[in-house]
């Protein structure tokens, strides 16, 4: 339909592919990966799973493995608390670094907060305040995550700043921002 790189959709069809690449090079479950090198050295609770659909299991060398998928649908995705969440934030919003231990390399947090080409005000899975559609008084340095149900990581690495929002209307994240920025000054 176009060529490589020169259109932008947002859908969950390249979040689940690139689960299931991942799952390819570690050939193993990524729960179990998320776990040992991020979510266990940041200190985040037991309390969240990361699932797949039924119909999502594979067969890598000989083993059964579900391939979870990126979004939150039809019951499958990563269900997390607001606390672990901000611990996630902050270890992008530090550029990868937790307690003086790289734990993402800081070029794919750079390329995570980089703008894309076909999308001015989004990265590798960050929505960023660039282009077109940046809002003045806010830091060109923030981003955000945003998950189904208006789940959002807000950062700005500038100022270190990290806010969870769960479950609110999406029409009052810029308002939430709005407050945010002008109590911080």
């Amino acid at each position: 339909m176009r060529a490589p790189g020169s259109f932008y959709e947002y859908n969950d069809v390249r979040v689940n592919l690139l689960g299931y690449c991942l799952l390819q090079r570690f050939r193993r479950p990524l729960p179990e990966v998320l776990r040992e090198r991020i979510m266990d050295p940041i200190g985040a609770s037991l309390d969240w799973r990361w699932e797949g659909y039924e119909t999502s299991w594979v067969e890598i060398d000989g083993k059964r493995i579900q391939s979870v998928p990126g979004g939150g649908h039809w019951g499958g995705g990563l269900f997390i608390g607001a606390r672990d969440h901000a611990r996630f934030g902050l270890l992008v919003a530090r550029g990868g670094v937790w307690s003086d231990r790289q734990l993402l390399s800081r070029q794919w947090v750079e390329a995570m907060l980089t703008p894309s080409a076909t999308l001015a005000n989004y990265g590798l899975l960050w929505w960023l305040n660039r282009g077109p559609a940046a809002r003045a008084h806010v830091p060109e340095t923030a981003a955000f995550a945003l998950g189904a149900g208006t789940n959002a990581i807000w950062l700005d690495p500038a100022q270190d700043l990290v806010a969870v929002l769960r479950w609110i209307d999406g029409a009052s994240l810029d308002g939430f921002v709005d407050r945010m920025l002008a109590a911080r000054r």
